[in-house]
Parts: C-alpha cells; structure tokens; sequence
C-alpha cells in the first residue's frame, strides 16, 4: 500500500478541525488512512472569528452537521450581510452615513441595472437593489417556521461563538468521521536528514509521534511550516495598515432584539466590529498602531460601550498581513493563522481556512509523487490570498475621509497589487462585470465588488439609457421595494424565531 496514511494535524481550533472534516470525508473510502489532530491542553486558541459567509453551509452539509446542531450548541444568530457605518466623509456624506453588502444578487429580476444606478446614484443607494437590506433593518429573520434546513428566504450566513463552533467540529469529527483526538504540547520536530520532509514531532513529556503528513494549525506561531521550514512570510502591511485588536465580549439582555448583520462601525484609525449572539456581543476595537496607541484604542472603545475604562476589559491581539510564500512544503501543510492572515473584515479568516482545507483535501497525495499537486495548490492559494487582500484593502483605499492621518494614508500612500489598480482604472469607465473575474479562485466576485464599490461612491462613467431601459430598470427597481415590503410583512422576527427554535429542541429532548 503506497502513499502517506498517517496524518497528523497539528493545532485544533476552528482551523485545525475544519481540515479534519474535509479530510475525512474526502479520504473516507480509504480504510487505512488515520488522522489525528494533536491539541495542546496549554494554548488556547483566539477565539474571536465569529462571522461567516454563506459557503460554510455547504461545508457544514458535507461534514453532516445538521443546521439544527450548529443552532443549538454555538449560540448563534443569522447574519444577511455587514452594514459599513461612517466609511465615508461625514462632511460630504452625513455623519450617519452607511452602507450594506448584502449576501444577495445586485441584478433584480435579472438585469444588470448599474448603469439605472449610476444615472441616479444622488438619489438612490446601490445596496437598495437588494431586498435583504430592509428585512435586516426590520431585524427579520431569513427563515420562515417550515424553511428547510439551510435554506430560506433570502441568502444567509451565521454568526458563532468561535470556542464552540470548534467544539462542535471536534465532535463531529471524531464521533461520526473517525479522526482521532490527542492531548499534547509539541516542543520539537525532526527532519528527515535525506529529504527534508518532517518525520517526527517530540512533545513536552519527550514522546516521540511519527506521521507521514503534518497539518500546521499552530496559530501565529507556524510551528512547523514557518519555524522549522523556514517558509518566508509576504508581508502585506503597506498595503492594509490595522496591526491590532482589542476584543470584548459584552452580555446582552435575553429580550434585546437581534441584528441579522455584522455591524462594522469606521473610527479615525480603523474600525469596530459588533457581533451579535443569543447570550452576548462580540465587540473587537481594529486599529493601526502607527496612527493610534492602545490606551487611546481602549478609551474609544469603552466609549462605543458606554461604559467606564476600567470596566472595559479587552484582550489585545496583534496582528500581522500577509501570508506564508508557500502553503504546502514537503510533507507539510499550514492552515489558518499558521499559513496568513488578513483583518476580519469581511469574515475573511474562516472563508479562506474552509476554502484552502477543502482544497488540500481534494489533492491529498495517496498516492504517486505530490509535486505537480502540490506547485498547482500553492500557485491557487496564492493568487486567492492576494484577490482577498485587495478586496479588503478597497474598503480602505476608496474611503473619501480625509479626518485623520490614518484615512489619507489609506488613500494616498498604501501601494496597491497591479490587478486591484487595473481593476480601478476600468472601474472609472465602465462598470464591473463577471468577465473582469476570470478566476474561479476569485472568492469575492462581481456581486461584492459592486456593494462595496458604490456602496462607497465609486465614480464610474455612467453610459447612456435607451428610454426602454430606463423604464424596465425603473420597474425593476420598483419591485424590488415592494417584494422587499412583502417579506418583511411575512418573516418573523430574529430573536422571536430563534426563541421558539431553542424552545422546540427543548421539548424535543
């Protein structure tokens, strides 16, 4: 029997169990193969990746995580989409400006309709294309009480607590998928002095484990893919400038309604995320350190709590852009905060971790020689890594405040990849397209770009409007207000729906 067959995954946490799942499901017809995921019972894990996007209900489905269990054990709420508060000139735009970037279709009735939009931009907001928008400020839940599990009627993703949705993932690895639980810290690994491939990791008790293939979820540590293979580390800190967090869970009343939405309010050097779960809010304080110092950082954020300084206990996590050259060296493969990292905006963290760990696992090398498998997988991930770190650098870079030093670096000395400049410069003539997106490894296409491209004002060379087209887009437009009016009349209310779920399972225990 040929081929590697003891895996070895190195770090639990959201990471490392979520690689546990894709593997064992995608190797589940070998026999042989054992996977272990090796967790240290001394370091925690950060904890605060509490946002998603609406692929993770496809993952969960293949896992066999039923939507039931992930509801009644993460403390969860739906989540349509991110509303941006103040990401633009207060001046120019109201100090209560804001946009969304729903999880929906920006083409109502299937027509493209930026053009109707660009023609009445003064007057309209590109996010009102979409009907999700009205039912999350209503606070309506996306399910009805006979939706189907993981459907409903509009697009939806999840917010979790981070801890037990990598509870949830351990369990369901381990009880109905065979992987294997171990308990240690490791202090050493080993080369093979003849290839250079890991051969073995020491831990601190001195046992000696050997694997044929080794999954670094280590953290920001890099345990193995960054310390001990020496992978250099692309730094993406001139391009995104917030190098730190401070993070806070805050309780909340059980009657307090619910946001169906991912609240990212922009301070003078950075922003605020707000994060809703059935028992409490994640709040986390995002800064750049250059422009802001940490006790500012805390005095600003008790301030959006409303609470005393000294009241306001936050965790500070730093944070370094960028990501490892190469995700897959030798025998080893590095995950999560192990492998890079880009801010949270945008639940970034998970969507990349689940996208590369289903990727690794559709290539594992069982048998034959893994190169080829290997040189197309770091050529994929690379690529998805430098896409997401311009989308999320645009949020920044079209920002047209100009209050602080921190935003008018943001607009005027951050460097930019030559794809993201390209994009902007035909993006001033004509409007996005799906053919400007010719990668499939492209994880935000077309319909983000647009959201947040004229959610933040884009200037974009409007073409002219036959009158049919005006009319036809016009109604269309129309339409989408009054099914929006519909829906809100007929969906519950978030908290009233997830109220009544947790009562029913309840009952049903």
């Amino acid at each position: 029997m040929s081929g590697p067959r003891k895996i070895a995954i190195i770090g639990g946490g959201t990471a490392g169990w979520l690689v546990a799942n894709h593997l064992a499901v995608e190797l589940r017809a070998e026999p042989d193969v054992e996977i272990t995921v090796i967790e240290s019972p001394e370091i925690g894990i950060i904890g605060v990746g509490e946002g998603t996007v609406p692929h993770l209900r496809n993952s969960l489905m293949k896992f066999g995580i039923s939507e039931a269990e992930l509801l009644s054990s993460c403390d969860c709420t739906f989540k349509y989409g991110i509303r941006f508060s103040g990401w633009l000139s207060a001046e120019q735009h109201g100090a209560d400006n804001f946009y969304y970037h729903p999880f929906s279709s920006p083409y109502p009735g299937g027509y493209d309709v930026t053009p109707f939009y660009l023609r009445h931009a003064e007057s309209m907001a590109f996010h009102s294309l979409s009907e999700v928008v009205t039912l999350a400020e209503a606070n309506r839940c996306p399910k009805t009480y006979s939706s189907a599990p993981f459907q409903g009627a509009a697009n939806y993703a999840y917010h979790f607590n981070a801890v037990k949705f990598g509870q949830l993932l351990a369990r369901n690895a381990c009880e109905r998928l065979g992987v294997r639980r171990k308990l240690a810290t490791i202090v050493e690994v080993s080369l093979d002095t003849s290839s250079g491939d890991i051969s073995t990791l020491i831990t601190n008790t001195g046992e000696v484990l050997a694997f044929d293939y080794f999954v670094d979820c280590s953290g920001f540590r890099s345990l193995l893919l960054g310390d001990k293979l020496g992978t250099p580390f692309l730094r993406a800190d001139k391009k995104i400038l917030t190098d730190a967090a401070l993070a806070i869970q805050v309780p909340i009343d059980n009657e307090q309604e619910l946001k169906p939405f991912t609240h990212a309010t922009a301070h003078q050097a950075g922003w605020i995320w707000d994060i809703p779960l059935t028992t409490r809010r994640g709040v986390g304080f995002v800064y750049a350190s250059q422009y802001l110092s940490e006790q500012q950082a805390l005095q600003q954020l008790a301030s959006y709590l409303n609470v005393p300084e000294d009241a306001c206990q936050a965790r500070r996590i730093p944070m370094q852009m960028g990501y490892r050259e190469q995700f897959w060296v030798k025998n080893c493969v590095g995950l999560g905060l192990a492998q890079g990292f880009v801010e949270p905006l945008e639940a970034t963290s998970i969507l990349v971790t689940d996208f590369v760990a289903e990727l690794f696992a559709r290539h594992f090398p069982l048998h034959g020689d893994a190169s080829a498998a290997r040189n197309y997988c770091n050529r994929v991930v690379r690529y998805t890594w430098e896409r997401v770190m311009d989308f999320v650098q645009m949020h920044y870079c079209l920002s047209d405040r100009d209050d602080s030093a921190f935003w008018r670096a943001n607009r005027f000395e951050t460097e930019r990849s030559e794809v993201l400049q390209e994009r902007l410069s035909i993006w001033q003539c004509q409007p996005p397209q799906k053919s400007d997106f010719f990668s499939r490894f492209d994880l935000f296409d077309v319909d983000n770009y647009l959201y947040v491209l004229y959610g933040m004002r884009y200037k974009t060379r409007a073409r002219p409007l036959t009158s049919n087209e005006e009319a036809v887009y016009a109604r269309e437009f129309q339409r989408v207000g009054q099914r929006a009016e519909q829906m809100q009349a007929s969906l519950p209310g978030h908290r009233q729906w997830l109220r009544e779920f947790s009562q029913a399972v309840q009952q049903a225990r």
